[in-house]
């Protein structure tokens, strides 16, 4: 691991310039994430939670994902993404379905209602993006922002231990 940085106090820990970037990346993830995740709860109905598993579902295709996969791709234990599944269920977003690969196994698709609820609040979702994601940034730099995301995305699932 290297050796540990020389911070000595309470006020250089939260001075350090790279726990000020981190926390302001954080930050700024955490407020886009409210207000997006407001819009698509108030015009839609869902948390952004649910859209998040609508579209991860919408990205598998048929016939669906097994529960652990989204758990996975969620970072949510195995009780917490059956209870976000009840729900959407109960909502008529989503459904279970046998596995034609394992008859013990289940798998969760979108519904009808699950795929028009996903492509509407995409919709809406997209133009938030835009205006509070990509507008407040200059033009020439939004192009390597995405793919230093992308990397730092990668990098964390790779770092992620696996869920049970």
């Amino acid at each position: 691991m290297g050796k540990r940085a020389e911070i000595s106090t309470a006020n250089e820990a939260a001075g350090h310039e790279l726990v000020v970037a981190f926390g302001r990346l954080q930050g700024a993830a955490n407020r886009l994430e409210y207000i997006l995740g407001r819009a698509i709860e108030e015009e839609f109905g869902i948390t952004h939670l649910m859209y998040e598993v609508l579209l991860i579902l919408g990205r598998a295709g048929e016939p669906g994902l097994p529960m652990g996969s989204i758990a996975q791709a969620q970072v949510l234990t195995t009780g917490g993404v059956t209870r976000l599944i009840d729900r959407m269920v109960a909502a008529g977003l989503v459904e279970r379905t046998g596995d034609p690969a394992d008859r013990r196994a289940r798998l969760v698709r979108l519904t009808a209602k699950g795929e028009q609820t996903t492509v509407a609040a995409s919709r809406v979702h997209l133009e938030n993006i835009k205006r509070y994601f990509l507008e407040p940034l200059p033009a020439d730099h939004r192009e390597r922002f995405m793919a230093d995301l992308r990397t730092l995305s990668h990098a964390a699932q790779e770092a992620l231990p696996r869920l049970k």
